[in-house]
């Protein structure tokens, strides 16, 4: 779901978004820019979830173990 917001920035800046980034696509430059500093604490919550799962983590060192051996059969 997105919402809407008004920011207010520096004549110089708004040109230069509408020159360098283009029109159309400030809002999502501005949220990109933004969203590793907002989220970063849920993502590392996520991160940890998936570290403590077990089963999960098995399965990945046992497709990492078979990739790494497809490797070597192509050598």
């Amino acid at each position: 779901m997105q919402k809407k917001l008004t920011i207010t920035v520096d004549s110089k800046v708004y040109e230069g978004l509408h020159a360098v980034i283009g029109r159309g696509n400030i809002s999502q430059f501005l949220e990109r820019l933004a969203r590793p500093y907002v989220l970063n604490k849920e993502l590392a919550a996520s991160y940890r979830d998936m570290a403590n799962d077990s089963a999960r983590e098995a399965e990945a060192s046992e497709w990492v173990e078979n990739l790494t051996q497809d490797i070597d059969e192509t050598r």
